[in-house]
């Protein structure tokens, strides 16, 4: 399996990264091995991949562009095919629609979110659609003075496309067809004045969208409408019972395959919480949560087969792992994996 790593890498994000690592991975005993950087390249945050492993696309954080690249199986490296202007500031997310022939991005720096082709060798085409979205600034004058779109997904029909607002406390949901999104009849949902929604996953299984909240450390658990795309808040979890002694932001989210265990990063207290998922209504119950070993955790990923957790740790500048107990969903540390400068983004293809 190869592992791809993006950073920060200017000094406006306190970049201390150096472009695109590849590493592979030994299955055996999880080793990393550097097999390649990709320089030259500002800020490459998330990345997108296609279903084949062929294709990888970036945003680029603080900028303007979307770079694609593709992926030799074979050896795991990989070649830049092209560069586009995304139509906005600051691009933190992308999401493929089903047909593989189009991207949607999330503007954080402008408030939009753009549709972008992709042609037949994998190469990004200039924008096609872009909506700004429109709501009202919540509390935080320094996080929320506009809007601030965080992250993009489409729900597992690829019918819909949901965008999560830092900067207005609203979750945005839109119909995707024929390369164009139009606002759902309910258009969006709002959470908590100050909460701040940041990312968000589907369960496997059941009709269940979870959104973290960055700014008040929660996580709200909202039913599903397959059909119609309509969104209805169930519960707010906290990722800090007990509270913690000094800020917390919440990062990012993930399931797992069996839809048993959710887990959310804290920026602060610097740990992985766990949520065990109530298999009837998709509720959460705190389990408690783990310390990733390293400075604040802008990122985490659980491998395909959900036997190890790895997190990227911003600040401190390197990736830690972790074993996954399939039963329990708990997690124990084995350590620093690699030292990387400014991790932001982990993918995975395998070798």
């Amino acid at each position: 399996m190869f592992a791809y790593v993006g950073g920060y890498t200017t000094p406006d994000r306190d970049g201390r990264g150096d472009g695109i690592n590849v590493y592979r991975i030994d299955p055996a005993n999880g080793t990393w091995t550097h097999i390649q950087n990709v320089g030259g390249l500002e800020n490459p945050s998330l990345f997108t991949l296609n279903r084949a492993g062929t294709r990888l696309w970036s945003v680029h954080g603080g900028r303007t562009l979307i770079s694609a690249f593709a992926i030799d199986r074979a050896s795991g490296h990989m070649a830049l095919i092209n560069q586009c202007d995304c139509g906005g500031e600051n691009p933190v997310d992308s999401a493929l629609d089903a047909s593989e022939r189009h991207l949607v991005i999330g503007n954080y720096g402008s408030g939009t979110v753009a549709v972008m082709p992709i042609g037949d060798d994998g190469a990004i085409l200039p924008v096609t659609q872009s909506v700004t979205l429109e709501g009202t600034p919540g509390p935080d004058p320094h996080h929320q003075a506009s809007s601030h779109p965080h992250a993009v997904i489409f729900d597992p029909s690829h019918r819909f496309v949901i965008v999560p607002d830092k900067g207005f406390d609203r979750t945005f949901i839109f119909r995707f067809e024929n390369g164009r999104l139009t606002p759902t009849a309910q258009g969006s949902i709002a959470s908590a004045r100050g909460a701040a929604p940041r990312h968000t996953i589907f369960h496997p299984s059941l009709p269940i969208l979870y959104v973290n909240n960055e700014l008040d450390s929660t996580v709200t658990v909202f039913g599903w409408n397959r059909e119609t795309g309509h969104a209805s808040e169930i519960q707010v979890a906290t990722t800090i019972p007990g509270g913690h002694a000094g800020r917390n932001t919440t990062a990012e989210i993930a399931v797992s395959p069996d839809g048993r265990c959710l887990y959310v990063s804290n920026r602060g207290q610097d740990s992985v919480v766990l949520f065990a998922i109530d298999p009837a209504d998709g509720r959460l119950t705190f389990q408690g949560f783990t310390p990733t070993g390293g400075r604040r955790p802008r990122f985490f990923t659980l491998t395909p087969n959900a036997d190890r957790l790895y997190v990227a740790n911003q600040d401190s500048g390197d990736i830690t792992a972790f074993d996954r107990d399939a039963a329990t969903g708990r997690l124990t540390a084995r350590g620093v994996v690699v030292h990387t400068g400014s991790p932001s983004a982990i993918s995975f293809v395998a070798g």
